[in-house]
């Protein structure tokens, strides 16, 4: 009798969520922290193609219809298994779908920034590269991993020191910056329901920003883009895992 009250107890909860997602998104913390007025220029930096799609979408979903600029700056072609160019062509088609402008992405396949756990990325270069990008495309907030990186891949962390570096050679800059929080096993993988937990969250800590995936439906479909890498545990992955659905953005003071 427990493991049944147990279970349609996550059914309620899961279908409360999933609600609140179509009908309730809105969250009040993310229109007033990300808001800058008309600084609109956005850069996410990443370190591999989907990326953007497993961890970022509902973030690039709710800027892209509140009509920021969106660019991308993705630190490799993900050539780890030999399959860089194909990925790199994948990239470009989940960008279509997720309204970033092709124009505004970059995809490096530099040398000494090739994809694979083992591989030391430059933090002085990642900076560099960044440095190039702010400037090109007069960017006034970045958006990127935290320091695990969500799932402790060590590109994913150079990315995130690589912005931190950037960060501290060019304070005057006033570049604002946002990290995007890694979270523990139970949360990563509540689907939905971690939107709740989020919110209770921000709560506690109100310089987070919550963003609700709108769209969650599109995220899939940007995933599945990415068809060398859309094998069945990554579409469960893209269903069950919290990223889908919510974001927690932590500001990034250096």
């Amino acid at each position: 009798m427990a493991w049944l009250v147990a279970t349609l107890s996550l059914i309620v909860i899961w279908v409360a969520s999933i609600f609140k997602v179509f009908f309730g998104a809105t969250s009040s913390s993310k229109a007033a922290v990300l808001d800058d007025g008309n600084k609109k220029n956005v850069l996410f930096v990443i370190a591999h193609p989907d990326d953007e799609s497993m961890f970022f979408s509902p973030t690039i979903n709710y800027l892209a219809s509140s009509g920021y600029n969106l660019h991308m700056l993705c630190f490799s072609t993900g050539n780890a298994d030999g399959m860089g160019s194909i990925r790199k062509d994948e990239l470009h088609q989940a960008c279509a779908v997720l309204r970033v402008p092709l124009e505004q992405l970059k995809v490096l396949d530099h040398p000494n920034l090739q994809d694979g756990f083992g591989q030391v990325w430059s933090h002085d270069l990642l900076a560099k590269v960044i440095g190039e990008e702010v400037s090109n495309h007069d960017i006034h907030t970045i958006i990127t991993f935290d320091n695990y990186g969500v799932s402790g891949h060590c590109n994913h962390r150079d990315v995130h020191h690589g912005v931190l570096k950037f960060l501290q050679t060019n304070s005057e800059r006033n570049i604002k910056a946002w990290e995007l929080a890694s979270l523990n096993i139970f949360r990563k993988y509540s689907g939905p329901i971690d939107i709740w937990l989020s919110i209770f969250s921000s709560k506690r800590n109100p310089s987070k920003a919550i963003i609700i995936n709108e769209q969650p439906w599109k995220s899939y479909k940007a995933m599945a883009q990415h068809l060398s890498q859309w094998v069945w545990f990554r579409k469960l992955f893209v269903s069950f895992s919290s990223y889908t659905y919510a974001n927690t953005l932590d500001r990034i003071n250096t």
